[in-house]
């Protein structure tokens, strides 16, 4: 059921509109009141899908209920009706979020359409805000260590900011769970965030990776396409395994770094970028500096502000949060039956050294939940947790 509110002061258009809904359809259902006032009211009590909304009313006038509406957090679509519109009063209320508005008497269909499109956009806005709740799901940075906890202090300060931050760490550790909740706490959340994988890309294509190319710039470049820059262009881009960038296009990064703009391969068009840059590696910079294969003025632009994100066998005391986290996870996401882990099963894997860091544990819990028995036993993971060597 669709749950429409509808505020209006006179009786006689309350009881047309309402049957023009109904019959339109039968998932409507419609709740009226007589004045502003009681609308507000009735919103905040109620969870509702549309607002049909009139905006010369006694009590309190239909843009008021939608400014209050806002500012108390309610970002249900309105649709403003008035007898009295003109071009001001449709600007005020456009201003103050409403989806639509409409005269009165309402044309038919242009008053159905409007509805059904403002029902769609609910259901979007819904979808919207689930998908980013699965997102920052999937991206959670679990554990209680000491390492870790400063790590969540060192994100609130640097977040914010508009600092360039450069992640290091072995594989699988996590790196990308950094790079995700610094975009998701800045200032630039709902803007792009691209990630790039310098190591997944050949040296010969990252510079139309990075930066796009035009049309007849190479063989197979049959049409202009933009690069990651651009489509970041307001937002966040995620470099991840930057030591493994060819020299060529570190130096082309160097540029957008300092300039604030890119050319496309083939192009001689300067165009203009608002990125934020984060990078990361699993390498030794320093070392990739003094063997030649890393900028030295590359590695200073990027690394303002430096976080090292710690080993599995560095942080054991997260071990336990981990195995419940990947177990629930698991449940939740394949529908696998629930498993516990003995004490000594914790205990083992609390002692083993881990070279695959979370990623390793991840598997490992993985196919303990389909192969092991309940509750999880040491001898279920010297039996199938030997491609780990445990």
């Amino acid at each position: 059921m669709k749950k429409i509110l509808l505020i209006e002061d006179e009786e006689p258009i309350r009881r047309v509109l309402i049957r023009i809904l109904e019959e339109e359809s039968k998932d409507y259902e419609i709740t009226q009141c007589e004045d502003g006032k009681l609308g507000l009211t009735t919103l905040s009590k109620e969870d509702f899908d549309l607002v049909l909304c009139d905006i010369k009313m006694p009590k309190m006038d239909g843009v008021e209920v939608l400014q209050k509406a806002r500012e108390n957090g309610i970002n249900v679509p309105f649709i403003m009706l008035t007898g009295h519109g003109n071009v001001s009063t449709a600007v005020e209320a456009m201003k103050s979020g409403a989806y639509d508005f409409i005269s009165k008497p309402p044309d038919l269909n242009r008053l159905l359409t409007a509805v059904r499109n403002a029902l769609q956009i609910k259901n979007l806005v819904l979808e919207n805000k689930n998908l980013k709740k699965r997102i920052a799901k999937r991206y959670e940075m679990v554990g209680d260590s000491p390492q870790i906890n400063e790590i969540h202090n060192l994100i609130e300060k640097v977040a914010p900011t508009e600092a360039r931050v450069l992640i290091t760490g072995e594989n699988g550790t996590g790196k990308e769970l950094v790079a995700h909740h610094l975009h998701q706490k800045s200032n630039r959340t709902g803007a792009p965030f691209v990630e790039v994988n310098c190591a997944a890309i050949p040296a010969d294509l990252i510079e139309s990776e990075l930066f796009g190319h035009v049309k007849g710039s190479f063989t197979s470049a049959v049409k202009d396409r933009p690069g990651k820059f651009e489509i970041a262009n307001g937002g966040t881009i995620f470099l991840d395994e930057v030591a493994d960038m060819s020299l060529a296009a570190q130096a082309k990064v160097l540029r957008a770094l300092q300039e604030n703009k890119i050319q496309r391969v083939g192009g001689e068009k300067d165009i203009k970028v608002n990125v934020r840059v984060i990078a990361a590696t699993n390498k030794d910079l320093n070392n990739e500096i003094h063997k030649g294969k890393f900028r030295e003025d590359l590695y200073h632009r990027l690394a303002v502000i430096l976080i090292k994100v710690p080993s599995l066998k560095d942080r054991k005391v997260d071990i336990p949060i981990l195995v419940d986290y990947f177990t629930n996870s698991l449940m939740n996401e394949q529908g696998m039956d629930r498993k516990t882990f003995s004490e000594g099963a914790i205990t083992q894997l609390m002692n083993y050294p881990w070279t695959g860091n979370i990623r390793e544990l991840k598997n490992v819990v993985e196919r303990l939940m389909i192969l092991g028995s309940n509750p999880v036993t040491v001898d279920d993971i010297q039996q199938f947790a030997a491609k780990s060597k445990l």
